[in-house]
């Protein structure tokens, strides 16, 4: 079973300089709001594997791996939608090696580690949020859903929306 830890310890590792670790955590995503609808990270707590390198001077070289599906809806048909997504983010922390290098998840020997596993999956998570990838989503006349629909049959049609503009016109009777 593996720890959990939203905050993690960097100085209690005790690396000396070009040392390195890996330690297996469970951490907590959160949600996350994407065109306006809520998704959340399955598991829970989702299982992340942390790489901590001691850098030459002062600093780490950090490394988190991890997978989680995001459930919601799919953004065209409002099904259920669950894509798995796959995490790699890397993090340097050099106090004093300017903005550049300097982690925003790093105070002192402290590591945010539920807030950088919250936005990394956010970057890594899909675009679009679809059920399946050749979702046809919604009709954007009747919302009937179109994946339901035997393509070999296309019964499902409407007649084009005449331009209520050109109403006058239809009512010249030329002979």
């Amino acid at each position: 079973m593996t720890a959990t830890a939203d905050e993690f310890d960097l100085g209690g590792l005790r690396l000396s300089v070009g040392e390195g670790r890996r330690t297996e955590l469970g951490v907590r995503i959160g949600s996350l709001v994407l065109g306006g609808e809520r998704y959340t990270a399955e598991p829970e707590r989702v299982p992340v594997k942390l790489e901590v390198s001691r850098m030459t001077g002062s600093g780490y070289a950090l490394r988190l791996l991890f997978q989680a599906t995001l459930e919601g809806s799919c953004m065209r048909c409002l099904k259920r939608a669950s894509p798995k997504v796959e995490v790699e983010a890397r993090e340097v922390d050099r106090p004093g090696g300017g903005e550049e290098l300097q982690s925003p998840y790093v105070n002192g020997e402290k590591l945010d580690l539920a807030a950088w596993a919250h936005d990394a999956f956010a970057l890594a998570a899909p675009v679009k949020v679809l059920c399946r990838e050749d979702c046809a989503g919604l009709c954007p006349v009747c919302a009937a859903d179109l994946n339901d629909l035997d393509p070999a049959r296309p019964e499902h049609h409407h007649e084009p929306a005449l331009d209520p503009r050109w109403a006058k016109l239809r009512e010249l009777k030329l002979e």
